[in-house]
């Protein structure tokens, strides 16, 4: 019985939790939000002799974007973001001067994350589910047969994502939880965004800013 490819590589100064999924069958691949460290990423996929299909970004942080335009001209990937966060990508100088780093190259973004899409890559399935709350355009990625969940930075083992920042929307990351994240079946292993994986079930009983969800 096959298994899907994937790998996690926390990149870049935050420690951005990027994925690598792929089909040992076919080797098709998607590589999500590759925040920086493009040589490691690029190592993976030689290892497993991988060719990137997409490109996908959960959110316009630096930290999960930084890297994107890099990615993409090896690659030749297009580059799939909610368009709800371009103004957020538009501004990587500013964020860059947040953190004191150089500011990274910058790429058009080619398709739109729009909730309910589909994308494939071999045999696999991942659906789109628009989460605004930590940005505008925060997006997840589920898939199903996997019982996988890409979470970006909504949601985390023990915490949510910050909403104190541009776009940030606390009622907003609430609600995107509860009705897209915690409907989902309860042993969905869920990838945060940063720091170690978790689940639905989990969280939905003992992540503190939870309660009464």
């Amino acid at each position: 019985m096959k298994s899907m490819i994937h790998e996690i590589l926390p990149v870049g100064q935050l420690q951005c939790n990027c994925s690598i999924l792929g089909d040992e069958i076919t080797r098709e691949a998607i590589v999500v939000d590759p925040g920086d460290d493009i040589s490691d990423i690029e190592a993976i996929l030689a290892k497993h002799q991988l060719t990137v299909k997409m490109i996908v970004i959960t959110h316009a942080h630096i930290d999960h974007i930084g890297g994107a335009a890099k990615l993409k001209k090896i690659t030749g990937a297009p580059v799939i973001m909610n368009p709800k966060d371009q103004e957020l990508y538009d501004a990587l100088a500013i964020q860059a001067g947040w953190l004191g780093m150089e500011t990274p190259e910058q790429t058009t973004i080619d398709t739109p994350a729009k909730e309910g899409d589909t994308l494939r890559f071999g045999d696999y399935a991942m659906h789109i589910l628009h989460t605004p709350g930590h940005t505008q355009g925060s997006t997840c990625l589920y898939l199903p047969a996997e019982r996988t969940l890409i979470a970006g930075d909504t949601l985390f083992r023990d915490s949510i994502g910050r909403t104190d920042l541009p776009g940030g929307d606390g009622r907003k990351i609430l609600a995107s939880i509860k009705t897209k994240l915690l409907v989902l079946p309860e042993d969905t292993e869920v990838i945060c965004g940063h720091g170690p994986n978790t689940t639905i079930g989990r969280e939905a009983k003992r992540n503190p800013f939870l309660r009464g969800l």
